[in-house]
């Protein structure tokens, strides 16, 4: 399932394939399923007590959207959500429809200032071999979006692939949708967190929910030669519990619960130790007058790249855990 997740396309603002997908997956787990007008996927299901729990994932991507189409037949484009721009020359794209290659000038005709200074959008193009405009016309329009192309590897612990930021949490969310004798469960599986946490700002709005769990892939920075200090997150080390960033401050009591139920059931798990960065649970702690919320992630290296990478028991620790805490409430 993580493997179908992570090589559907669903870049920021274009996540119908994602969705499609899950809702084939989780109709006969829920009761109710809504789709709201932004395309953010709400699936409810009835649980064993009063309580109402909410978990968040995010569907959506990082990615390109074309904003020109040269007379040659080159694509210019910009980025949609964070993407450094020192990764992306020789990187493989789609859209589905066609594949390219994200080009740059050859570096033996580059002068010595070019290869020094960062690469910006306005030097790359994505070459998809067309000779002109309108063969290009024939597979792509202004507006178009491009993903990663890019394929889910298993080597080692580790699991390689684009988008584990977040299908990663969107399996989770499907897989406790499957489980009985739990609280009252709404599942949001939102659009455009990328893009600035648009989506869980609508999805969350009106559900009197007494916590919120994100599950989320998070910065892992853990390789050698890195500064103890700048570890943000460890691979192998289990989930990470966040306690502030720049979006959002954890309920402090909700984070000494999932800490509980980690312990208990010898689950390894750490913090987070960054403030910076930002997830939907800075749109869901403020909603409907405030929700006690939560964001506990896969530490994942090479974040919002072709080659994000997981370690598999941090995964599956994850999910051990948030299926645990729903399942003892």
């Amino acid at each position: 399932m993580l493997k179908t997740l992570t090589e559907l396309r669903g870049v920021s603002g274009n996540e119908k394939q994602v969705r499609d997908y899950i809702i084939s997956q989780i109709k006969d787990c829920c009761d109710e399923i809504k789709v709201d007008n932004m395309g953010n996927l709400i699936a409810f299901k009835k649980g064993k007590t009063d309580k109402n729990l909410i978990l968040s994932a995010h569907m959506d991507e990082v990615g390109f959207i074309v904003t020109k189409i040269t007379d040659d037949g080159y694509l210019k484009f910009a980025t949609v959500g964070g993407i450094d721009t020192k990764i992306l020359p020789s990187t493989k794209v789609t859209n589905g429809n066609i594949s390219g290659v994200i080009s740059f000038k050859a570096t033996h005709l580059t002068t010595k200032e070019e290869r020094e200074k960062k690469y910006s959008t306005d030097a790359l193009y994505i070459d998809i071999g067309a000779d002109s405009k309108d063969t290009a016309r024939e597979y792509v329009m202004e507006g178009d979006y491009f993903s990663f192309d890019s394929e889910y590897r298993e080597f080692g612990r580790k699991i390689k692939s684009k988008a584990l930021d977040d299908r990663a949490g969107c399996k989770i969310l499907m897989e406790a949708l499957k489980k009985d004798n739990i609280p009252n469960l709404y599942c949001l599986f939102n659009v455009q967190e990328e893009a600035g946490l648009r989506g869980a700002k609508i999805s969350a709005f009106g559900i009197e929910a007494d916590e919120a769990i994100v599950i989320e892939a998070t910065t892992c920075s853990d390789m050698t030669g890195t500064p103890e200090n700048l570890q943000v997150t460890v691979q192998g080390e289990g989930p990470a519990i966040s306690i502030i960033d720049s979006a959002s401050t954890a309920d402090i009591e909700l984070s000494e619960k999932i800490i509980a139920c980690a312990e208990k059931n010898n689950i390894k798990w750490q913090y987070k130790k960054s403030n910076r960065g930002g997830n939907d649970a800075g749109s869901i702690y403020i909603s409907n007058g405030g929700i006690k919320t939560v964001s506990v992630s896969v530490p994942t290296r090479y974040i919002h790249s072709p080659v994000c990478v997981m370690d598999k028991e941090d995964f599956e620790n994850t999910e051990k855990l948030i299926l645990k805490y729903i399942e003892e409430k």
